[in-house]
């Protein structure tokens, strides 16, 4: 997408944007998740789940995002703002609240379950849900999640060479350096570069996208 068009795509407001990725306008899409980036990293920071790094909170934001994209409704719904917010920050309590339960340990004690998990946020999820959140997790939201990493496998795969797919392929299946090797008919010192390319690419596109 060229500076022009982004620049088109920036000054939509949120529900312009989500009509034209409701058409199926993969740009719209990723217009919507970089404006939001700073939120989710700003409501990603002020959580924090034992066992998990920085990364994976902001993971589980940027789910919690695209959850808000996928069923988001003009009709039903204020400011997508709003709703977004809402999203971004049940995904968050619902990570906390399942890694806590998976450990079998109590949350943090120096945190307040009835202090508004945002100061901010008027509508702000308390933290007390973290105890009431159901602990099966919704079928759509499962679909939300699936249909997420489907996008970020689809933005790695746009910005791979067609070695470098064929190699990935091949990996995914489980085949070692020298299966791959042999069956694309390259060198294993080839197909070691070649995944290594990969894995940088693939950790650029994920900091981009938050």
């Amino acid at each position: 997408m060229n500076e022009e068009m982004f620049s088109n795509y920036q000054q939509m407001s949120d529900e312009k944007l989500i009509e034209d990725i409701e058409a199926n306008d993969q740009n719209a899409l990723n217009c919507l998740i970089k404006r939001y980036n700073e939120v989710v990293y700003m409501k990603a920071n002020k959580f924090f789940m034992i066992g998990a790094e920085k990364e994976d909170m902001i993971q589980e934001g940027m789910i919690g995002l695209y959850k808000a994209v996928k069923s988001y409704n003009l009709e039903k719904q204020n400011s997508f703002k709003t709703f977004a917010n809402m999203c971004i920050e049940r995904q968050l309590i619902t990570a906390v609240k399942n890694s806590n339960r998976q450990k079998h340990i109590p949350l943090n004690s120096s945190v307040s379950l009835n202090a508004s998990a945002y100061e901010e946020d008027d509508n702000s999820v308390s933290v007390m849900e973290v105890l009431e959140t159901k602990s099966v997790e919704d079928p759509s939201d499962i679909i939300a999640n699936k249909e997420y990493y489907k996008y970020i496998e689809t933005k790695i795969n746009e910005n791979l060479s067609d070695f470098e797919r064929q190699v990935l392929e091949q990996y995914k299946k489980g085949q070692s350096y020298i299966d791959i090797a042999t069956k694309l008919n390259s060198k294993v010192k080839s197909v070691d570069t070649a995944i290594q390319r990969i894995r940088k690419k693939a950790t650029k596109i994920k900091n981009e996208l938050g």
